[in-house]
């Protein structure tokens, strides 16, 4: 079992973010066959491309630095918030010092693919940062940046999702609600089967709370430069996995409401923009826009501002017909 030891300004002090170089890095270990597999859509239509760049690029190189429980550091540096990008990773990646990477290579690329000549021609040369972080560029534009916006926006409804459930509950309901394994015990935080064992202390700077489509259960950063943080599972990628939903089916709903209006219905299971909805659901957002606002008009939906953004949520008319359509 993994404990952290938290206190209330930690609590205070904890916050969410994203980080599309982890995605990255839980990807590609994917397709390695070194985590949790794809589903067969997705391994089916990204295979040939992940095929090619490691025959056409250094990424058989990055691959190496990973095991199926650990990787390096440098290659998914710690986000700073919501607002990350693959362009803001990707310049943290750049500027790693080289003594700095070579401690973490020689950590980490101690299996065999790391003996391989091409690849140890890499992970030895002194420009293995400029490299890796090439090769992590090309597999970013060709395997994931197409599928980016839907899955970011799946991670941003989440955090909208948690912020609420802070506001309401507060903080204890929110953490335990990260995952079934996670529980809230004598003042700190308690997370049974888990890989790595022991007490943890945040001495007051806080969680750093992550959300990933990729992750399988929960993971966790537990060493410097990373501010202790945990991993979890987004809501709402149940679809993508090819899993059973936890929301009715919308077959009933749209023989009512239309397909469109039934999709916009059942997603709303938290607080989400326009923007948020049209990236998940792929659809555009003058659409979606327009859907909202008779869903609005019959009296299934509310709306109310949040900072920059208009949030849409269900009425308890709008949650009592969803869940009579299942």
């Amino acid at each position: 079992m993994l404990r952290f030891e938290v206190s209330v300004e930690d609590l205070l002090r904890s916050r969410f973010a994203l980080s599309p170089a982890m995605a990255l890095c839980f990807l590609l270990r994917s397709l390695a066959g070194q985590d949790r597999p794809l589903p067969r859509a997705w391994a089916t239509r990204l295979m040939p491309a992940f095929e090619r760049l490691r025959r056409e690029t250094e990424l058989n190189a990055v691959l190496a630095l990973h095991t199926p429980h650990s990787g390096p550091n440098f290659v998914a540096p710690p986000p700073r918030g919501l607002n990350q990008t693959w362009a803001d990773d990707l310049a943290m990646i750049r500027a790693t010092p080289l003594e700095a990477a070579r401690h973490e290579i020689a950590t980490n690329a101690t299996g065999p693919s790391a003996r391989d000549p091409r690849v140890r021609t890499v992970l030895d040369a002194t420009d293995a940062v400029s490299r890796i972080a090439g090769a992590m560029d090309h597999a970013w534009h060709e395997l994931l940046a197409p599928d980016w916006p839907q899955l970011r926006a799946i991670c941003e409804r989440d955090v909208v999702h948690r912020v609420g459930v802070i506001g309401e509950h507060g903080w204890i309901t929110a953490i335990e609600s990260l995952h079934p394994s996670i529980a809230w015990q004598a003042g700190g935080i308690e997370i049974g089967h888990f890989p790595q064992v022991g007490t943890v202390r945040l001495v007051g700077d806080g969680l750093l709370l992550i959300p990933s489509v990729f992750v399988a259960n929960i993971a966790a950063h537990l060493e410097d430069p990373w501010p202790r943080t945990l991993v979890y599972r987004a809501r709402g990628t149940a679809g993508l996995w090819g899993e059973q939903e936890t929301v009715p089916q919308p077959d009933a709903l749209a023989a009512l409401i239309g397909r469109s209006r039934a999709r916009l219905l059942l997603a709303l299971d938290g607080p989400a923009s326009t923007s948020h909805l049209a990236r998940s659901l792929a659809m555009a957002p003058g659409a979606v826009g327009d859907h909202l606002a008779i869903l609005r008009g019959a009296g299934l939906l509310v709306r109310a501002r949040s900072g920059r953004s208009v949030l849409y949520r269900r009425t308890p008319l709008g949650e009592a017909l969803v869940g009579g359509s299942g």
